[in-house]
Protein backbone atom coordinates (compact mmCIF):
# COMPACT_ATOMS: atom_id res chain seq x y z
CA UNK A 1 0.00 0.00 0.00
CA UNK A 2 1.25 3.45 -0.85
CA UNK A 3 1.46 5.84 2.07
CA UNK A 4 1.40 9.61 2.13
CA UNK A 5 4.39 11.64 3.40
CA UNK A 6 2.77 11.94 6.82
CA UNK A 7 2.33 8.17 7.05
CA UNK A 8 -1.40 7.97 6.41
CA UNK A 9 -2.59 5.32 4.00
CA UNK A 10 -3.82 6.59 0.68
CA UNK A 11 -7.04 5.27 -0.79
CA UNK A 12 -7.12 3.79 -4.28
CA UNK A 13 -8.76 6.99 -5.53
CA UNK A 14 -6.04 9.22 -4.11
CA UNK A 15 -3.41 6.87 -5.53
CA UNK A 16 -4.93 7.33 -8.97
CA UNK A 17 -4.80 11.08 -8.42
CA UNK A 18 -1.01 10.66 -8.35
CA UNK A 19 -0.86 8.34 -11.36
CA UNK A 20 0.91 9.77 -14.39
CA UNK A 21 0.26 8.51 -17.90
CA UNK A 22 3.12 9.44 -20.20
CA UNK A 23 5.04 8.43 -23.29
CA UNK A 24 7.69 5.86 -22.47
CA UNK A 25 11.36 6.79 -22.49
CA UNK A 26 14.39 4.66 -23.36
CA UNK A 27 15.09 4.34 -19.62
CA UNK A 28 11.78 2.41 -19.33
CA UNK A 29 12.93 -0.34 -21.71
CA UNK A 30 13.78 -2.93 -19.03
CA UNK A 31 10.41 -2.57 -17.29
CA UNK A 32 8.52 -2.62 -20.58
CA UNK A 33 10.38 -5.76 -21.73
CA UNK A 34 9.61 -7.43 -18.41
CA UNK A 35 5.91 -6.53 -18.71
CA UNK A 36 5.76 -7.75 -22.32
CA UNK A 37 7.38 -11.09 -21.41
CA UNK A 38 4.93 -11.53 -18.52
CA UNK A 39 1.98 -10.67 -20.77
CA UNK A 40 3.03 -13.21 -23.45
CA UNK A 41 3.42 -15.93 -20.83
CA UNK A 42 0.15 -15.09 -19.09
CA UNK A 43 -2.06 -14.70 -22.17
CA UNK A 44 -0.56 -17.14 -24.68
CA UNK A 45 1.79 -19.31 -22.62
CA UNK A 46 4.68 -18.08 -24.78
CA UNK A 47 8.24 -17.81 -23.51
CA UNK A 48 9.69 -14.98 -25.58
CA UNK A 49 13.36 -14.69 -26.51
CA UNK A 50 14.34 -11.96 -24.02
CA UNK A 51 17.25 -10.63 -26.11
CA UNK A 52 14.98 -10.24 -29.14
CA UNK A 53 12.24 -8.68 -26.97
CA UNK A 54 14.64 -6.17 -25.40
CA UNK A 55 16.05 -5.25 -28.82
CA UNK A 56 12.53 -4.86 -30.22
CA UNK A 57 11.46 -2.69 -27.31
CA UNK A 58 14.53 -0.47 -27.65
CA UNK A 59 14.00 -0.22 -31.42
CA UNK A 60 10.45 1.07 -30.96
CA UNK A 61 11.49 3.52 -28.24
CA UNK A 62 14.23 4.83 -30.56
CA UNK A 63 12.02 4.97 -33.70
CA UNK A 64 8.77 6.90 -33.19
CA UNK A 65 7.88 6.31 -36.86
CA UNK A 66 7.11 2.69 -35.87
CA UNK A 67 4.93 3.59 -32.88
CA UNK A 68 5.25 4.35 -29.21
CA UNK A 69 4.64 3.02 -25.72
CA UNK A 70 2.55 4.73 -23.09
CA UNK A 71 3.14 3.86 -19.44
CA UNK A 72 1.31 4.36 -16.18
CA UNK A 73 3.68 5.61 -13.51
CA UNK A 74 3.33 6.22 -9.80
CA UNK A 75 5.82 7.88 -7.50
CA UNK A 76 6.36 5.72 -4.44
CA UNK A 77 8.94 6.33 -1.73
CA UNK A 78 10.77 8.84 -3.89
CA UNK A 79 11.10 6.59 -6.93
CA UNK A 80 9.03 6.11 -10.05
CA UNK A 81 7.20 2.79 -10.32
CA UNK A 82 5.73 1.63 -13.63
CA UNK A 83 2.35 -0.02 -13.15
CA UNK A 84 1.35 -0.72 -16.74
CA UNK A 85 1.94 -0.19 -20.42
CA UNK A 86 0.36 -0.19 -23.82
CA UNK A 87 2.00 0.03 -27.21
CA UNK A 88 0.68 1.83 -30.29
CA UNK A 89 1.69 0.89 -33.83
CA UNK A 90 0.36 2.34 -37.07
CA UNK A 91 -1.68 1.02 -40.00
CA UNK A 92 -2.36 3.24 -43.02
CA UNK A 93 -5.93 3.14 -44.38
CA UNK A 94 -6.28 4.22 -47.98
CA UNK A 95 -10.08 4.01 -47.60
CA UNK A 96 -9.98 6.66 -44.88
CA UNK A 97 -6.82 8.55 -45.89
CA UNK A 98 -5.68 8.21 -42.31
CA UNK A 99 -3.89 6.06 -39.78
CA UNK A 100 -5.36 3.50 -37.43
CA UNK A 101 -3.58 3.22 -34.11
CA UNK A 102 -3.25 -0.42 -33.07
CA UNK A 103 -3.19 -1.00 -29.31
CA UNK A 104 -0.78 -3.82 -28.51
CA UNK A 105 1.24 -5.19 -25.59
CA UNK A 106 -1.29 -4.13 -22.98
CA UNK A 107 -0.15 -5.05 -19.51
CA UNK A 108 -0.92 -3.92 -15.97
CA UNK A 109 1.10 -5.33 -13.10
CA UNK A 110 -1.03 -7.95 -11.35
CA UNK A 111 -1.02 -6.10 -8.04
CA UNK A 112 -2.51 -3.00 -9.73
CA UNK A 113 -5.27 -4.62 -11.78
CA UNK A 114 -8.92 -3.66 -11.28
CA UNK A 115 -7.85 -0.24 -10.04
CA UNK A 116 -8.50 1.71 -13.27
CA UNK A 117 -4.87 1.80 -14.39
CA UNK A 118 -5.72 0.53 -17.87
CA UNK A 119 -8.73 2.84 -18.02
CA UNK A 120 -6.48 5.82 -17.37
CA UNK A 121 -3.96 4.70 -20.03
CA UNK A 122 -6.77 4.13 -22.52
CA UNK A 123 -8.33 7.54 -21.83
CA UNK A 124 -4.97 9.30 -22.30
CA UNK A 125 -4.29 7.38 -25.51
CA UNK A 126 -7.78 8.14 -26.89
CA UNK A 127 -7.41 11.85 -26.12
CA UNK A 128 -4.08 11.85 -27.95
CA UNK A 129 -5.56 9.93 -30.91
CA UNK A 130 -8.57 12.26 -31.21
CA UNK A 131 -6.25 15.28 -31.12
CA UNK A 132 -4.16 13.88 -34.00
CA UNK A 133 -5.74 14.94 -37.32
CA UNK A 134 -4.35 11.99 -39.29
CA UNK A 135 -5.68 9.30 -36.89
CA UNK A 136 -8.89 7.76 -38.25
CA UNK A 137 -9.50 5.19 -35.51
CA UNK A 138 -8.15 2.81 -32.91
CA UNK A 139 -7.97 -0.97 -33.17
CA UNK A 140 -6.67 -3.84 -31.11
CA UNK A 141 -6.57 -7.56 -31.24
CA UNK A 142 -7.10 -9.88 -28.32
CA UNK A 143 -6.59 -13.60 -27.85
CA UNK A 144 -9.96 -15.25 -28.57
CA UNK A 145 -9.97 -17.11 -25.27
CA UNK A 146 -9.12 -14.02 -23.17
CA UNK A 147 -12.66 -13.20 -22.07
CA UNK A 148 -11.46 -11.03 -19.18
CA UNK A 149 -9.61 -8.66 -21.51
CA UNK A 150 -12.50 -8.66 -23.97
CA UNK A 151 -14.89 -7.57 -21.21
CA UNK A 152 -12.55 -4.74 -20.23
CA UNK A 153 -12.24 -3.57 -23.84
CA UNK A 154 -16.01 -3.59 -24.26
CA UNK A 155 -16.35 -1.43 -21.13
CA UNK A 156 -13.91 1.02 -22.76
CA UNK A 157 -16.27 1.35 -25.72
CA UNK A 158 -14.40 -0.90 -28.14
CA UNK A 159 -16.50 -3.29 -30.20
CA UNK A 160 -15.54 -6.50 -32.01
CA UNK A 161 -14.58 -6.00 -35.64
CA UNK A 162 -16.07 -7.94 -38.51
CA UNK A 163 -12.53 -8.91 -39.56
CA UNK A 164 -10.61 -12.02 -38.56
CA UNK A 165 -6.83 -11.76 -38.44
CA UNK A 166 -4.76 -14.20 -40.48
CA UNK A 167 -0.98 -14.33 -40.35
CA UNK A 168 2.25 -16.04 -41.19
CA UNK A 169 4.64 -15.55 -38.29
CA UNK A 170 8.31 -15.96 -39.23
CA UNK A 171 9.54 -15.65 -35.63
CA UNK A 172 7.13 -17.39 -33.27
CA UNK A 173 5.70 -19.86 -35.80
CA UNK A 174 2.12 -20.81 -36.29
CA UNK A 175 -0.46 -20.43 -33.59
CA UNK A 176 -3.89 -21.97 -33.46
CA UNK A 177 -5.90 -20.57 -36.32
CA UNK A 178 -9.57 -20.51 -37.16
CA UNK A 179 -9.27 -23.96 -38.71
CA UNK A 180 -8.40 -25.23 -35.20
CA UNK A 181 -11.58 -23.70 -33.83
CA UNK A 182 -14.34 -25.21 -36.03
CA UNK A 183 -17.20 -23.75 -33.96
CA UNK A 184 -15.92 -20.22 -34.51
CA UNK A 185 -15.05 -20.39 -38.22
Amino acid sequence: MVTSPNGHRLTVMSILDHLTIRLARPSDAASISSFSAAMALETENLHLDLDRLQAGTAALLDSPNHGFFMVAELEQSGRQLLLGQLMITYEWSDWRNGVFWWIQSVYVDQSWRRQSVFRRMHEAMMARAKASPNVCGVRLYVEQSNSTAQAVYRRMGLVPSSYAIFQTDFILGSQKGLEDRPNEA
